[in-house]
Formats: structure tokens, sequence, C-alpha cells
């Protein structure tokens, strides 16, 4: 059995582990000069693997795309990959937030050792190898330093990602090569994304690169905690991310979206009021806040700038008044951040077109996994444990179509 893997980031290179065990004769194609950039990339600060949290819980991360991926999620959980990690050598812990990663922190160790594992096994990388489609009898396409090379094998699995890393290989080209087959692909969007904010100069210049820590931001019903960094242009990081499905949504359907930031959530209203009952007396209103609630200047400057904005005056509020918008702020985010700066991607190829193993129902020994497929997921482990899941699945599925 003769299988090309074409992309080798986390679901190609497991889809290769999966294959060559399973005997086949496995060919990784990346365009790239070397393997798993975005993995490396991923885990520059810290490789979160995956997420502790009871599996029901987890598989809500995923959406509306959770029907089609809680099969192969249970079948390749969370404590799998860990315990896959572990076998490499690169044992995991559970951080307070409940994230997964590997006790070394940094990718490359896992990844070294994942290579030479596959390395060992037989699985052979053609790298500088661009895939470029099909040719009209149904062989793979690649462009190289040494010219074109085709090559039609018994079966592919097709692992090229999103398009929100161009620089490391992830720029979405794939998408009108399968668009030719009548392939449907729901339009590649920013997913885990910043947003457009319209601040004031003052504001701008003062705080940019400013981290907003601690904080709650809610929209449409969800909440996240975490921090989020003043940008030039709006708002990046972790709280913003969870909930960045609903509002790019919004913004795509009406221009804008507004959200709301608790700058102290560990706090209730009543103690926040509290806490304001003495009077300010010759203190500046940024000294009083700063004091009385312990709020950063970062934080008392988007109160202010959220307040202007809404034609109120915070020094004019009373206690319970204040303390209410302290934990209520609201920024009204005006765009989404380009696709090219996005962590993740949604959108892909729909899961109507591909059967419970992955393949296209239109192209027969065709499979694909990874973020080419039409789900999106919050950072915090969920990324990379559908990745790895759905290489599992797909390579799972391509040796039993071999079978057949």
């Amino acid at each position: 059995m003769n299988i090309a893997v074409i992309g080798a980031g986390p679901a190609g290179l497991m889809a290769a582990e999966v294959l060559s065990a399973g005997g086949a004769r496995v060919t990784v194609y990346d365009r790239m000069p070397s393997v798993g950039r975005k993995f490396l990339m991923a885990g520059r600060g810290g490789l979160n693997l995956t997420h502790s949290e009871p599996l029901d819980r987890f598989l809500h991360r995923y959406r509306e795309a959770m029907p089609h991926l809680r099969a192969v999620i249970e079948a390749f959980p969370p404590d799998a990959l860990r315990a896959w990690s572990e076998e490499l050598g690169q044992p995991t812990f559970v951080g307070s937030s409940g994230r997964v990663f590997p006790q070394a922190m940094k990718a490359s160790p896992l990844l070294r050792a994942w290579l030479r594992r596959l390395d060992q096994s037989g699985v052979r990388f053609a790298l500088r190898c661009h895939w470029t489609g099909w040719t009209a009898t149904g062989e793979l396409r690649f462009e190289s330093p040494d010219g074109e090379t085709l090559f039609k094998p018994d079966a592919s699995i097709i692992a090229l990602g999103g398009a929100s890393w161009p620089r490391l290989g992830a720029d979405g080209d794939w998408v009108d090569s399968f668009k030719a087959k009548g392939i449907h692909i729901a339009p590649l969007r920013a997913a885990n994304s910043g947003f457009s904010v319209a601040w004031s100069d003052l504001f701008r210049d003062r705080f940019e690169g400013q981290p907003l820590k601690g904080i709650e931001l809610s929209f449409g019903g969800e909440t996240a905690r975490g921090e989020a960094m003043v940008t030039c242009d709006g708002l990046e990081g972790g709280a913003i991310y969870a909930p960045s499905a609903p509002i790019r949504e919004a913004i795509l359907a009406s221009g804008e979206a507004v959200v709301h930031v608790a700058l102290r959530p560990d706090l209730t209203s009543s103690e926040l009021a509290a806490r304001f009952s003495k009077p300010r007396q010759k203190q500046s209103m940024s000294t009083y806040l700063r004091k009385a609630a312990s709020l950063s200047p970062v934080a008392i400057g988007l109160m202010q700038e959220a307040a202007i904005a809404a034609g109120l005056n915070v020094s004019a509020m009373d206690s319970e008044t204040l303390a209410a918008f302290i934990n209520a702020v609201p920024v009204r985010l005006t765009g989404v951040a380009r696709l090219d700066r996005a962590i993740s991607t949604a959108g892909g190829i729909s899961f109507d077109e591909v059967d419970a193993h992955f393949m296209l129902r239109k192209m027969p020994g065709v499979f694909i996994a990874g973020e080419m497929l039409d789900w999106e997921a919050p950072t915090g482990g969920y990324l990379l444990q559908a990745c790895f899941a759905t290489g599992v699945a797909a390579a799972k599925g391509a040796l039993e179509y071999l079978k057949r």
C-alpha cells in the first residue's frame, strides 16, 4: 500500500504514524523545507497539547461541528494524546487553567522524538514539494526545485491546514483545486483572532501594547476570563479569542459587536460599591479607582474611553453605578483581524462532503484531516486535539478503504 500524506503538520504527521503502523508505505509531502513549522510556533510560549476538562464539556467547545467530531475525539481523546506524548518521552502536566502541556513546555523536544520514530518506522519525507492539485487522470501533481513530479498513490490524506499562517506554509491555496472537483468549501475566515476598536488617539498612544489582566469578557451569553492586549487598532488575546466566533459573525452581519468587559470579575457589584463608600475628597478619579478597586492604569483608561464614547462621566457616577460600570465596560468592536494574523481558521471543506472516515464522497481514496475541514475551536488545547484526532481517523479510514 502506497499512501501519500500531503501536509507535515500535526494532522498529517499523526496520519503518517498510524498508516505506517498499519503496514503502509508512507510518503509525507510538504512545501516547506522542514516539517511541523506551525506546531513549533504554537509551542513557542508553551505547547498546549489538549485540555483536562470532562470530555462532554470538552466536545461542546467545537460548537456546530461537535456532532461531526465527537466520534473521532472519543476514539482518540485527551488521555490518549497524553499517553502518546509520554511514549515519546515527553510526560505532560495539567496547568492551573486545566490546560495540558508537556513538562518541557516546548514543542521541539516532542517533535524531534516524533520524527525519530517516524523515520524508524520507514516514513519517507519529500520536502519543498508543493502540491498543486490533480492531473486529468487523477495523479497528484507536485512542484519541486527539480521540476514537476507526478504520483498516483493507492490512497492519499491531505492535511494542509487553514490559511492563518501563510509564512509557515498554511495559506489556503488548496481551495481552488477542491472547488474544481465540485467540493463545497465554506469560506475561510479568521478564528481566534483580534478585533478592531476605534480607539481615541490619546488612549492608543498611551496604552498600546499593555495587557488587561484578569478580566472577564462577555458577549451573546458567553463569558471568558483571561487577558486581552490593547493593540494599535483593537484588542487581541485569550479573553477575546474564546468568544471570537459569535463576535465575528455579529460583525460580519451588522458591522459591529459590543462586548462587555468586567475589570474586577472576582468582586460583586455590592462588594465594589462598598469600596467606594468613602468620599474621593481631593484624589483624582484615576487615583481613587486605583486605590479603591485595585485597577491598573490601562483598565482605568479603558473605563474612561468607554464612558466618553457612551456620553458618560465616570467622575459623576455614584458608587453603585460606578461598581456596575467597572464590571460591564462596553467596548464596540468594528472589524475582524486579517486572516493571516489569526491563530486559526474557520470554514473549510464541508462535513457533508466526507464520510465517517473523512474520505471525500466524490473522490474515493482521498481523505481530509485537520483544519482543512469546516470546524473551529477556541485556544486551550482544543485545536491540536482535533487535528491529532482527525489525523488518526483519516489514517484508519484509509487503511480500511485499502483492505476493501
